[in-house]
């Protein structure tokens, strides 16, 4: 497929290396923008090895992807610096354990994101994209940033969706801890790549710390408040479902602990993932008016004047679509890293024991063998063709540790896309454009300004 001749210049997108560089200047990268250790030439290869302080490949190449991420999923665990960036915030939970302690946390959260219980939650969707628009429709007729009405919706949805909003959760100081979390703790540093224990102070990051130990403190009280006072007469929220959740194969239940690290993983992970796959859709359809013309089209034949509706889905495919392509362009999670832990053969690789091994996903998204016109905005691809193989495409990761929550971020997005693009017309702020950065996640980083007007 050709990019159509309307489309303006290239969206941003994250400048790579184009020389070889050493263990310094890979840390001073890495800290202000983890993309920014990916070199060009992964955008034409498979594999890329080399070594920096240790042996390290990049794979871009989708069997040896699929060996990682499936096959030979426990030769690959998530790599220490991965552990000690994230084990602050989201303790042992099921982004971070591994083994058999991932597996029965795994088997006992999978009810709580199965189609019917997601569907159910999509009321709580609806509603908060209808305030949402209320917030934008006070902004018509000048700029707006879309990135931070998606952080809010999404935080609302999740934290409405996991209490239902009877057990007091300061979202304020979710959002405080979070940014904290994201800016602070979430840096790499010299004592990460050395491997020092998680005890080990880190400097910058004490604040942050601060901000997430209080969030635990409220994650504990509201488990246990829930504990004695049971659930509620309405659908079962997050909350209710994990009370409730245990391994089909031992029978063992979540302790407070337990359900507390993975409350705040789908809390953080759940509300900024999304937000910030809507916020480069807006982004990206704010600057091609045709295709945003189609996609208002489509949504309004769909809802007329309501906000959109999970069962609204199956009627809105160039929305999806719209998604899709975002996070090809702009994968949330745009840098996978793994630990080794035996020797192995990878197409176009020899593994040893202790090496690093990289997926630059958001490299993999864009690479010139693999899409065409893979730096354009073409969402017509997820369309007009088949969808690309499994292990080119992880917005959400692939194989047994697929992201638990997709089915319920993406139902959430395009109910929000629809509802927003219906009812509203949006176009650049000159000068404004933002700055893709990726610390743990890819944010836009000067947000995402655009002119608002009532469609």
């Amino acid at each position: 497929m050709r990019v159509p001749k309307d489309v303006r210049d290239t969206p941003v997108a994250v400048p790579l290396l184009d020389h070889d560089i050493g263990i310094w200047e890979t840390l001073t990268l890495a800290r202000k923008n983890a993309l920014g250790i990916v070199p060009e030439a992964a955008l034409e290869e498979r594999v890329i090895s080399g070594k920096a302080g240790r042996r390290w490949h990049m794979l871009m190449d989708p069997a040896a992807i699929r060996i990682v991420m499936k096959d030979r999923l426990e030769n690959y665990p998530k790599s220490v610096v991965t552990k000690q960036l994230l084990r602050p915030g989201l303790g042992d939970s099921l982004f971070i354990s591994e083994g058999a302690h991932w597996r029965w946390q795994r088997r006992a959260a999978s009810p709580a994101f199965a189609p019917k219980p997601v569907a159910a939650l999509g009321p709580v969707m609806t509603a908060a994209a209808e305030r949402t628009a209320e917030r934008v429709a006070a902004q018509a007729g000048g700029p707006a940033d879309l990135f931070e009405e998606m952080v809010t919706v999404t935080l609302e949805v999740i934290t409405d969706v996991t209490f239902s909003g009877d057990a007091g959760f300061d979202r304020d100081a979710m959002h405080r801890a979070i940014n904290a979390y994201l800016h602070q703790i979430g840096r790499i540093g010299l004592l990460d790549v050395l491997g020092a224990p998680d005890w080990v102070p880190r400097p910058g990051r004490i604040f942050g710390g601060r901000q997430l130990k209080a969030m635990k403190r409220q994650a504990d009280r509201a488990v246990e408040l829930r504990r004695a006072k049971g659930p509620g007469d309405g659908p079962p929220d997050l909350l209710d479902l994990l009370l409730v959740a245990e391994d089909p194969e031992s029978g063992r239940q979540m302790t407070t602990k337990e359900m507390r690290d993975n409350l705040i993983t789908f809390i953080v992970a759940g509300h900024e993932t999304t937000a910030l796959a809507l916020s480069w859709a807006f982004y990206l359809i704010g600057r091609d008016p045709e295709r945003q013309a189609h996609a208002r089209a489509e949504a309004q034949a769909a809802l007329g004047d309501r906000a959109a509706t999970a069962e609204d889905l199956p009627e809105l495919p160039f929305i999806h679509a719209i998604l899709d392509e975002a996070m090809r362009l702009y994968p949330p999670g745009a840098f996978v890293s793994r630990n080794a832990v035996a020797d192995d053969e990878l197409p176009g690789a020899s593994v040893r024991k202790g090496d690093l091994v990289m997926i630059p996903i958001y490299a993999l998204h864009r690479h010139r063998k693999i899409w065409s016109d893979p730096d354009q905005f073409v969402p017509e691809r997820w369309i007009d063709a088949p969808r690309p193989d499994r292990y080119t495409y992880l917005p959400f990761i692939d194989g047994p540790r697929v992201c638990i929550g997709a089915r319920f971020a993406m139902q959430e997005a395009v109910i929000v896309l629809a509802t927003l693009l219906a009812r509203f017309r949006f176009t650049p702020v000159e000068g404004r454009d933002p700055d893709p950065v990726a610390v743990i996640t890819l944010r836009p980083e000067g947000g995402v300004w655009l002119n608002v007007e009532r469609a």
